[in-house]
């Protein structure tokens, strides 16, 4: 298998989406389409990668291997940076934030199934993810200092909050890069930076 400069950008960005297609793969990770289309075909070959015909024909996520070569590759990554003081401090810390959002997006997602009594307002469901986005600001400046490939969060949770105002879709949305979705995904690479599974 091609040990390409692209491989851990290729595996982390399908353990951090865990299910997508070549082009979400190429956008996550920041590479061309082309490229991540050859990597995941050597990936596949090692068996580090499965396509997942149930969730549509050209979609991929890791295999329980690939899961483990990339937390390898991560590690590697880590240690060569020196970063790994600052992910693991930056986790320690990340519970507060973390209870603000899955609080918000989990009292907005009963809300729309008509189960949450009395229902979440949208406007404290905007108000306390508005609040997390102002740590996560001072969180992703940390992060990606070492690691620059934590850049973006901020930008995208701030994106889907000002969309939601119009569109509560962007709250907690599945088919698309909603607040909830970014928030999983910052959760899930700081996981998979450390080595940790949820």
């Amino acid at each position: 298998m091609s040990a390409a400069p692209a491989l851990l950008p290729v595996l982390h960005a399908l353990r951090v989406r865990g299910v997508a297609d070549a082009g979400a793969v190429a956008a996550r990770a920041r590479l061309p389409r082309a490229a991540v289309e050859d990597v995941l075909l050597d990936a596949e070959a090692a068996g580090l990668v499965a396509r997942v015909p149930f969730a549509g024909p050209q979609d991929w996520s890791l295999t329980e291997r690939g899961t483990t070569h990339g937390e390898a590759l991560l590690a590697s990554e880590l240690e060569a940076l020196g970063a790994r003081p600052v992910v693991r401090d930056v986790l320690d810390g990340f519970g507060p934030l973390n209870d603000l959002v899955t609080g918000a997006c989990t009292r907005w997602q009963l809300t729309e199934l008509g189960l949450a009594g009395p229902p979440a307002a949208v406007a404290d469901v905007l108000r306390d993810l508005t609040r997390a986005a102002g740590g996560l600001a001072a969180t992703e400046a940390r992060l990606a200092d070492r690691l620059p490939r934590f850049a973006g969060y901020h930008a995208r949770f701030v994106t889907a909050l000002d969309l939601a105002r119009d569109d509560t879709a962007w709250i907690a949305g599945i088919d698309r890069d909603s607040a909830h979705r970014v928030w999983f995904e910052l959760h899930e690479d700081l996981l998979a930076t450390l080595g940790a599974r949820r």
